[in-house]
């Protein structure tokens, strides 16, 4: 039976990855945001409800009339900016979406979040969904991640089930964060590896995390599923050096042009990150502290509990991924690593 869901941030990359997949199994989507429909999920059959997750709760719960579930994926994923924006928009307007998908008589309620809400720097190398850590978590973002995770997880009950997913470098056609951030640098001879760009590192083609949310909203009530976070990966592990120069390539761009090592990126990154946030600065800098942490520490996921508990597994891998974003941006695809099926 096809459930009405709404998806918070239906315009951004997660949650119009969300939008599409549900879309295709039959469900009906109601895309709630502040601006207007994407172009692309219109033409599809969504619908549209403005709203602000930020705002008022009334007119979340208007927004939210007739749903069996909300996916939550509306945040700020900006990497510089002020506190003040990231616990407004990522922690209090969870509360709000929270509030009103209850008020509204929602059954299932999936938050979209971020393997960086229990990441506190060291290695990640088989790892599994630990719980969100605001103490701990690295930068703005990040900690507000975290604090939201807590209090979605403290509203799971009987009349609602929640569930989180964490979808860990999204990339792909139409991505506009990770995916155009490399493309951009590349293309302006900005793209490094921090020290030997061989730490291993999860991704996650983009059409694979929307199917991964469509089976959490389709799952979330089950005691395996709810109250639980969960990270989604495409499972195959690969270099940074690796996949920074093959979705560069794809891109028909150069791969990095130079190394930086790590100290110095991750001291140079905590200097531009106080010059941003105390100058307001538009634009995000060259490197973070954070960042630079990504970039040179493995942190890849053991996927045999997220498979198992939502009856899913990736339908893209990571090279099929790289051959259709050559298709769209006109590169080319060169073969990588091994597929380690982790």
């Amino acid at each position: 039976m096809a459930d009405r869901v709404a998806v918070t941030g239906a315009t951004g990359v997660v949650g119009g990855a969300a939008a599409r997949a549900l879309l295709a199994r039959g469900d009906e989507v109601v895309a709630v945001q502040r601006g207007g429909l994407s172009p692309e999920l219109g033409p599809l059959g969504a619908l549209e409800r403005r709203a602000d997750v930020a705002g008022s709760v009334d007119v979340l719960i208007e927004a939210f009339a007739g749903c069996q579930a909300v996916v939550h994926a509306a945040a700020r994923v900006d990497i510089t900016g002020a506190w003040e924006e990231y616990e407004r928009i990522n922690v209090m307007g969870t509360r709000r979406v929270i509030e009103a998908a209850r008020r509204a008589g929602v059954a299932r309620f999936v938050l979209i979040s971020s393997p960086s809400v229990a990441h506190a720097g060291d290695p990640l190398i088989g790892a599994q969904a630990e719980p969100a850590d605001p103490a701990h978590a690295r930068g703005h973002y990040s900690r507000s991640k975290a604090m939201s995770e807590v209090v979605a997880l403290a509203d799971d009950d009987a009349r609602m089930a929640v569930t989180i997913l964490r979808p860990h470098l999204v990339w792909g056609p139409g991505d506009s964060q990770l995916t155009e951030r490399i493309v951009d640098r590349a293309r302006s001879g900005r793209l490094v590896t921090i020290g030997a760009g061989s730490a291993l590192i999860d991704t996650t083609y983009i059409d694979n995390a929307g199917t991964a949310i469509a089976a959490a909203v389709e799952r979330a009530a089950l005691p395996q599923v709810r109250g639980r976070a969960f990270v989604v990966s495409n499972g195959e592990p690969r270099t940074v050096s690796e996949m920074l120069t093959r979705i560069a390539r794809a891109a028909g761009a150069p791969g990095p042009s130079r190394s930086v090592p790590f100290p110095v990126a991750r001291a140079g990154g905590q200097v531009l990150e106080r010059l941003w946030e105390r100058t307001g600065r538009e634009g995000e800098p060259p490197v973070t502290a954070f960042l630079a942490e990504q970039l040179a520490t493995a942190h890849w996921f053991d996927q045999r509990q997220t498979r198992e508990a939502l009856a899913w597994v990736p339908e893209v891998t990571i090279d099929e991924g790289l051959a259709r974003l050559a298709a769209e941006m006109g590169g080319v695809a060169p073969p990588g690593g091994a597929n380690r099926g982790l």
